[in-house]
């Protein structure tokens, strides 16, 4: 049997992954409790997340507790972050994956149809993305400052990199990600916390997907625009968090990874 090096071992690691009931958060889940990490799963309802634990945990053999919670609030987070740490005793490893996406400019164009986001629009795609991240983050931070150890994981998108057309506002806030992980991975150097990004492409969610039509035009659409031609895999994401949550990335903060199929060159 071919063995990993040691320095991928996760086994026992504890695992706190925001809006993880589904997509990229649960993709990232399965392949760290795979690699023997013990996951909380958040997410705001019991929708998705219960089964995605049950599921994880029968197929990995490690434990995997949904933690239900609304982490775009600093009071929600908080009482997350407590039920975490009084399930598990520790956090090891913070997966700021919360985030969702809307389709509108700015403000209307005079020769293009649609509507401009409204403040409540904006609002909502700046708390999923940018603000849940940072509350988490600041409200788990204490105890990986106390233990001199403990990884960070944010959830970009390769749209921070590259024209956000039609997607402005979520843009910018997983742009914020990106500087956030910057300069806080760059304040936690000294005190051996690494903080780093993954910037997905174009991952179809498969809930999302009725029936074998829409999955084949979503599957002809994403092929035609990504230089290596097929859409992300769930579990691509989820073996670059791999990487990031172990000791094999101990040298490696702040930097962002372009998960994305060539999408941002």
């Amino acid at each position: 049997m071919v063995k990993l090096p040691k320095e991928y071992d996760i086994e026992g690691k504890v695992v706190f992954i925001t809006g993880a009931g589904r997509g990229i958060g649960k993709g990232i889940a399965e392949v760290l409790a795979e690699a023997g990490a013990d996951i909380a799963l958040n997410a705001l309802t019991e929708r998705y997340v219960v089964d995605a634990a049950r599921d994880i945990a029968e197929k990995s053999g490690r434990r995997v507790v949904p933690v239900l919670g609304d982490v775009t609030q600093s009071a929600g987070v908080e009482k997350v972050v407590e039920t975490v740490f009084q399930t598990f005793g520790r956090i090891d490893v913070l997966v700021n994956n919360l985030g969702d996406a809307i389709r509108k400019r700015l403000v209307p164009l005079p020769d293009k149809k649609g509507e401009g986001a409204s403040d409540e629009e904006i609002k909502r795609i700046i708390d999923l993305n940018m603000m849940a991240a940072i509350y988490c983050t600041r409200a788990v931070a204490p105890h990986l400052l106390e233990r001199r150890r403990g990884k960070i994981i944010n959830i970009s998108s390769y749209t921070a990199g590259r024209d956000g057309k039609d997607v402005v506002i979520y843009s910018l806030a997983k742009a914020a990600v990106v500087a956030f992980t910057r300069t806080q991975a760059l304040e936690w150097a000294p005190y051996n916390i690494q903080v780093n990004s993954i910037a997905p492409g174009l991952f179809p969610e498969p809930l999302n997907i009725k029936d074998e039509e829409t999955a084949r035009r979503i599957n002809d659409y994403i092929s035609k625009i990504t230089p290596l031609g097929r859409p992300g895999r769930l579990r691509e994401v989820g073996l670059l968090a791999l990487y990031l949550a172990s000791s094999a990335s101990d040298y490696m903060t702040g930097q962002t990874l372009y998960l994305d199929g060539g999408l941002s060159l």
